[in-house]
Order: C-alpha cells, then structure tokens, then sequence
C-alpha cells in the first residue's frame, strides 16, 4: 500500500501489485516491458515503474527480469520497501495515461532514486 496525490487534500491510499526495485537502477533491461501484456511498465530516467493502477497482476515480469528487480508488494526485501513508494511518486504527475507506449522514455525520477549514486553493471 502506498499513497498517492499531489496534494494534502488529494491523498488517495492505492494497493500495488508489483513494484520494481533497486536491482533496476542504472540497468533497465526492459525484458518486463517486452513481456507486459498491458503496456503498464514506464520508462524513466535512471529505472522502470509499473503503473499500479494499469497493471492486471499477471506476474509475466518477474520471472524474465535478468537482475530479479520486479516483486509483488508483499515480497519485496526489507532494505527495498521504500521502492513501493517511489514506484508511487513516479505517477504522481503523470498520472494514468494509458499505456506506456503513449508516453516514451522520460528523463524523470522521484527524488528518491534521482539522488541515489550510480549503480548497475560496472559500478
């Protein structure tokens, strides 16, 4: 569970089904976005967000992420559980639009993971 809304007087608690996590910083394989029969994981800047209210909960994810970033909520490790919420933040203002498709590659991320160091392959 987390909690959405661009205002104190707009807050809305909203339940996820699966989250992407820290593994996927600075890699982004994008094998989930190939997989994902909904269109329902975006591309940001620095990782991939699935659309919590898009996603139908298939799990068709999970399994083909190469580096093990995609969780159901109530399975994501303790040191990654605050990702349930950056995965919230990132959809603030964008909103519901969808599908993926329709939007792009964005160059933005909740601040959480905007300022995390650089991680992946290599670091």
């Amino acid at each position: 569970m987390y909690w959405t809304g661009n205002s104190p007087e707009n807050i809305e608690e909203t339940f996820v089904t699966y989250t992407i996590a820290e593994p996927c910083v600075d890699v982004m394989d994008k094998a989930c976005i190939e997989e994902c029969p909904v269109d329902c994981i975006y591309e940001g800047g620095r990782m991939l967000y699935i659309h919590p209210d898009e996603c139908v909960d298939c799990g068709a994810c999970e399994p083909v992420c190469p580096v093990e970033a995609i969780f159901y909520e109530d399975d994501v490790p303790d040191q990654w559980t605050g990702y349930i919420q950056s995965n919230a933040d990132f959809f603030v203002d964008l909103g519901s639009p969808g599908g993926a498709a329709k939007v792009g590659k964005t160059d933005y991320d909740p601040p959480s993971v905007k300022e995390l160091p650089p991680m992946g392959e290599g670091h």
